[in-house]
């Protein structure tokens, strides 16, 4: 399964990747990375993602908008929004535009591996 990480934080990008070498999440390997929605847009379309993790605040265009393009362009891609805004407002619209799934920051390592289970099962 493919995964595109998307975020503005280089530091949240690679600990995703690391917690990626759990021997229980061994079917997911890494297609892209981006910084902003723009940028995730054409990775998207260039590798054709099954997963995503998509921050919500980002320059040049939000998760939120980010989110519902994806979803336009394939409405089977499971999205992950891994945010640090706590408010339910925001993790409803994203849900609403077509996100599976909202973890918030700081997570755990059990907590994104049990939410990337929990989307691919």
């Amino acid at each position: 399964m493919k995964l595109l990480i998307v975020d503005d934080s280089v530091i949240i990008q690679s600990r995703i990747a690391r917690i990626l070498d759990s021997p229980r999440l061994n079917f997911i390997q890494i297609a892209g990375t981006a910084q902003n929605g723009l940028e995730a847009l054409g990775v998207f379309r260039q590798c054709m993602p099954e997963l995503v993790t998509m921050d919500i605040t980002m320059p040049k265009m939000d998760g939120v908008d980010c989110t519902e393009k994806m979803i336009n362009i394939n409405p089977d891609c499971n999205i992950l929004v891994v945010s640090a805004l706590s408010d339910k407002a925001t993790a409803l619209k994203t849900l609403k535009k077509g996100a599976r799934g909202f973890l918030y920051k700081p997570f755990s390592e059990k907590e994104l591996i049990d939410a990337f289970l929990e989307l691919t099962s």
